[in-house]
Parts: structure tokens; sequence; C-alpha cells
């Protein structure tokens, strides 16, 4: 048995994020990519984003991924 040296996440944008990006891809990296190396490759501002959620929980950016898991990345909500 093969290791890869890749690995496939589900990645879902929201709101403004999908504004010249995606809605919903399977995009490969390589092993060892964090979530904020994810957010810097596809040029979102940090400080724009108010949540992270990585298989249906609540993720920081620094968190390492593993095959198959499932990030959405959304703005933050403005609003007066």
């Amino acid at each position: 048995m093969q290791v890869s040296d890749t690995l496939k996440v589900n990645v879902k944008l929201f709101a403004t994020f999908r504004v010249g990006r995606f809605v919903a891809e399977a995009r490969e990296y390589p092993v060892g990519t964090r979530i904020v190396d994810i957010i810097r490759e596809l040029q979102i501002p940090e400080p724009e984003i108010g949540i992270i959620m990585l298989n249906s929980r609540h993720a920081e950016p620094d968190h390492q991924l593993k095959d198959g898991d499932n990030l959405g990345i959304f703005p933050q909500v403005g609003g007066g």
C-alpha cells in the first residue's frame, strides 16, 4: 500500500467569498496543509473571515487538514 503525499479537501465558500472564486470544489493539497494555507491561496483577507467550519465544527486557521475534510469559510456578518 502506497501512502499518498496529497489530500483531498472539499472547500465551500459563502457569501462575498464566492465572488470571483467558486461556491464549492473538491481540491487537492499537499499533506501538512493548514486552513490558513488555503485562505492565503484563495487570497481571502484574513480579517474579513467570520467563521471557519471544519467537518461541521468551529476550527482555527492553523488547524492541519486531513484527507476528506469538509471546510467552510464564512465572511463576517455586517449590519447595523
